[in-house]
């Protein structure tokens, strides 16, 4: 029976540093995939970011979340550089379009895939399996707040961060949803820290109590976020899914992927889980400056990003393909970047997913 063949518009914006190099990388991978999904990708291609800024005094053009709006996903490379304050990247463009689409749940999966070391002794290949679920559109990085006598000596700055009921309720409703889906360990770990922070998480913690009772079938644990750092690295494999603040998120998605062997290998998804808007898939390692042009770049944790954005399109099967791939060039161990001890370019190990792929 004649399948007939899925037509996607995805945005890509390659952005700042390293992202110019893994998004082909990525690229590559969605067109090789795509015939086996009966799937025809339209790639929209957008110069934003840094480059951007230098010639025009902004990171994306006034009307750019209308020109993404007809997309049915975004692919982004990295946002960053060295000569702009990390705060103009950050709100010119990322959070513009995070807020823009309410793209409220940001999940980023932390495995420890065979063939990777991971600094941790004793750690062998799918012990360590997680997701954290960062509320991705108020808390510590709603921008609330201003400064007085600025640029003076008693200048003060005040920073607001801002907690919702519904904000909370529907960022932890999504990880419980996204524990019975993955079906593990089947637990989902609040964090939090409303011993200090008496109104904003003491919120959190009565709406995680509340929304916890829907699914008598989670276990759950409630985790101080110092606490839960050091159990990050104590006790990995006892995490699943993982439900956050914003900043709280943000820190610890990046001690996981380096729990996992490498930020090279951290994929994310921005999703608005309602549709209503297109979600945004991009690796988390950033620009990174240092190694930008020399083409040794991780690019996995792109293609995985890729992957996630297989999986939200109603694509699971190629998801699942691409993300074999990764893990079987892993395992085997013959091709791969610095970043993980070998001396691969960024080329060469997509090259190698690619293989994979075919076999």
């Amino acid at each position: 029976m004649l399948t007939s063949m899925r037509n996607f518009s995805i945005a890509v914006i390659a952005g700042d540093g390293v992202g110019q190099e893994v998004v082909p990388e990525a690229l590559r991978v969605l067109d090789r995939i795509a015939p086996r999904a009966q799937a025809a990708f339209d790639y929209l291609r957008f110069d934003w970011g840094a480059e951007y800024y230098l010639r025009h005094g902004r990171m994306m053009p006034v009307d750019a979340l209308d020109r993404l709006r007809a997309a049915d996903a975004i692919l982004l490379g990295a946002v960053g550089h060295p000569d702009i304050p990390d705060h103009i990247t950050l709100n010119g463009l990322l959070l513009p379009i995070r807020r823009g689409f309410d793209e409220y749940a940001n999940v980023r999966p932390a495995v420890l895939y065979p063939g990777v070391a991971s600094p941790l002794s004793g750690r062998e290949g799918g012990s360590i399996d997680m997701v954290v679920v960062r509320e991705n559109t108020e808390g510590e990085y709603a921008q609330v707040g201003g400064f007085l006598y600025q640029h003076q000596p008693d200048e003060i700055a005040i920073q607001t961060a801002v907690f919702t009921r519904r904000g909370i309720e529907r960022v932890v409703r999504h990880a419980f949803e996204l524990a019975m889906r993955r079906g593990k360990k089947r637990r989902v770990t609040s964090i939090t820290k409303s011993n200090a922070q008496g109104f904003g998480m003491v919120l959190w913690d009565r709406t995680f109590t509340k929304v916890a009772a829907e699914f008598p079938e989670i276990e759950t644990e409630s985790l101080l976020v110092d606490a839960a750092a050091m159990n990050f690295v104590r006790r990995p494999e006892s995490f699943d899914v993982v439900v956050a603040s914003n900043l709280f998120g943000d820190i610890l998605s990046d001690l996981s992927a380096i729990l996992t062997g490498s930020i090279g290998l951290a994929p994310s998804a921005n999703l608005d889980p309602s549709r209503r808007y297109p979600s945004m898939f991009e690796p988390v390692h950033g620009s990174a400056p240092d190694i930008a042009g020399r083409g040794i770049v991780n690019p996995l944790a792109a293609i995985l990003s890729a992957s996630m954005m297989l999986d939200h399109l109603g694509l699971p099967e190629a998801a699942v393909a691409v993300e074999r791939a990764v893990a079987a060039v892993l395992a085997e161990g013959k091709v791969r970047t610095p970043d993980l001890g070998g001396s691969s370019s960024t080329r060469e190990v997509t090259d190698a997913v690619l293989a994979a792929l075919c076999d």
